[in-house]
């Protein structure tokens, strides 16, 4: 991803809908990426990408340049994302997913666990019970890698209140693949 320096920026907030569509372009797949990681599915990853910069073009003026544009963009994914998860939590996880998942386990070639089709079926079958706190805090730490000071300005949670939350969907996560039979009890 490339930086997006103060002209940009400045831009955008003037209306400049080509500095917008540059911000667009080099934001999108780190947004996409936390999106379907969150939901698990990847038509609504893609609504939700489309959601977080039709809430970004419209806000842009309020963004605050003290603040790293990328976080304050997650900021507004994750909270579209948390918005659909409790649109659709009820059906997260189906039979076909747990299916999935227990092949990809079972099959000895690593690149062929790590095909993105098959990581959506992953994501839900893992994160399937963990709370929508759990599964925010567990994917921007885990799966996006985000430190802790970043995860806190996206969340608004404290650094205690992620260390909990963090350790809840791990120790959950853990506990769900002892159960299928992988680890130890």
């Amino acid at each position: 991803m490339q930086q997006i320096d103060a002209d940009i920026i400045s831009r955008c907030k003037a209306g400049d809908k080509a500095a917008f569509r540059f911000v667009v372009e080099n934001c999108q797949q780190m947004v996409y990426s936390l999106a379907v990681k969150m939901l698990a599915d990847t038509e609504e990853a893609r609504d939700a990408v489309q959601d977080t910069f039709i809430k970004v073009w419209q806000n842009i003026a309020n963004y605050d340049e003290c603040y790293s544009l990328t976080t304050w963009i997650y900021t507004i994914a994750a909270r579209i994302c948390l918005d659909r998860l409790k649109s659709f939590s009820g059906r997260m996880q189906t039979t076909d997913d747990a299916e999935v998942f227990e092949r990809i386990t079972d099959d000895p070639d690593p690149e062929r666990r790590l095909l993105a089709s098959e990581w959506v079926s992953v994501i839900k079958v893992m994160a399937s019970e963990l709370s929508e706190k759990q599964r925010l805090v567990f994917t921007l730490s885990q799966l996006e890698d985000l430190d802790t000071a970043e995860i806190i300005e996206i969340t608004g949670l404290d650094a205690d209140q992620i260390k909990s939350n963090l350790y809840a969907a791990k120790k959950n996560i853990r506990e769900r693949l002892i159960k299928m039979g992988y680890g130890k009890d």
